[in-house]
């Protein structure tokens, strides 16, 4: 590969990383509101709603982390 898509992928890691740390801010917020519901709420399906958007979340921080290891990988 030459320099030039290297180039080209190395920005598209720093993009992703801050598209990550983006998605981590809310799931941090919407953790730290989830954890602060009564215990009944978060068994609501209010609460099992907001539980998925969490998993979801933690599921798209993870796959990015992928998608950059695998854009490093491209660039050996």
């Amino acid at each position: 590969m030459n320099k030039m898509r290297r180039t080209r992928l190395s920005d598209i890691q720093a993009k992703l990383s801050e598209i990550q740390e983006m998605i981590q801010e809310v799931l941090d917020e919407e953790q730290e509101a989830f954890d602060n519901m009564p215990e009944g709420l978060q068994e609501s399906e209010r609460g099992e709603a907001m539980q998925s958007a969490i998993d979801a979340m933690e599921e798209a921080v993870s796959s990015c982390e992928d998608v950059w290891d695998a854009l490093d990988t491209a660039q050996e």
